[in-house]
């Protein structure tokens, strides 16, 4: 029986302080065959000199003019000849054996199954990696259960986590250009709501680099919340398109609410459209998020005005300007 091959495909923008460590954990990977496919998204650093000494290894490298990591990655999907796409940011890692794990499990499971690893944040060193066994989302799930669990818990599953039947990919269309911030939330968005199942292999692990300087996770620019907006509305109506229930609904509005708690103040008026969204599908109780102290500050003078105060102290993220 043929092995499936599987393609690496990584976007990089003036990665070259990590590069070279990402690909050699490509390379490193136990599972054969493998592509692996860089594409450089016009970078003004020295990544793709870094990027060239690994085509001796069989690196597929591309460079294009800066688009966007979802405009880099759809460069590397249109180019990948991959049975499982793996997706792995320039700055994050994976252990040597994550793909053959993966796999293992995907030959017991029905084709249209999506497969999940376990990851942890580090800085530095993966060594030291923090993995967060209470991640609701690491677990054997339907499509259904994902998006509840999504929805209505603090929660997330990055790029390198995932492994994805290529016909799955081609199902859920490629990523969407014009976000930036969220882009990969809603794109395997469409990767769940596209599978019969997702199915959790609690040791296959990925590591995800947190503190990097410029990470959009922070941006609090105009066309970022922008960006993070359109995610918003595209997920819950991908939502809503998998089961339209009360449960659903509610686990919706949980979300809208947390986009008002994660960009307030700083797009207030995607925010009054996100808790507008969020009264229509039914409302919700999700308390206000932050530390016990701002918790209780925001009991007493109301989340918004908290939320302020954390910003003029430099303890939120403050808007920045286009």
């Amino acid at each position: 029986m043929t092995r499936p091959l599987v393609s690496i495909l990584m976007p990089g923008y003036n990665a070259a302080p990590f590069v070279e460590e990402t690909l050699r954990a490509a390379f490193a990977q136990t599972w054969r065959p493998l592509e692996v496919i860089f594409v450089d998204d016009g970078s003004t650093d020295d990544t793709v000199a870094r990027a060239r000494g690994f085509v001796p290894q069989g690196l597929h490298l591309l460079t294009q003019a800066n688009g966007g990591a979802a405009s880099a990655r759809n460069q590397a999907l249109r180019t990948a000849r991959g049975d499982f796409i793996q997706y792995l940011d320039a700055d994050d890692l994976l252990a040597p054996d994550k793909i053959e794990r993966q796999l293992a499990r995907a030959a017991a499971e029905p084709a249209d199954t999506v497969l999940t690893g376990r990851w942890g944040r580090f800085t530095q060193a993966p060594d030291a990696a923090e993995f967060r066994d209470d991640n609701p989302l690491c677990a054997d799930l339907s499509p259904r259960a994902f998006f509840l669990r999504y929805g209505s818990h603090d929660c997330m599953m990055h790029p390198a986590a995932w492994l994805i039947p290529r016909a799955l990919a081609a199902e859920a269309g490629p990523w969407d250009e014009r976000l930036s911030l969220n882009d990969d939330g809603e794109y395997f968005a469409r990767i769940a709501a596209a599978a019969g199942r997702l199915a959790h292999c609690a040791d296959a692990l990925s590591y995800y680099r947190s503190g990097v300087p410029g990470s959009l996770s922070h941006q609090r620019r105009r066309r970022h919340l922008e960006s993070a907006h359109l995610a918003l509305t595209r997920i819950t109506d991908r939502m809503l398109g998998v089961e339209d229930s009360p449960a659903m609904r509610r686990a919706a509005a949980d979300l809208c609410q947390r986009f008002a708690y994660d960009y307030f103040p700083a797009g207030p008026d995607l925010v009054a459209r996100a808790l507008t969204r969020s009264r229509e599908l039914g409302g919700s109780g999700l308390p206000p998020l932050g530390g016990r102290g701002f918790r209780w500050l925001a009991r007493i003078i109301g989340w918004r005005t908290a939320r302020r105060l954390q910003v003029l102290a430099g303890k939120f993220p403050a808007p920045l300007p286009d």
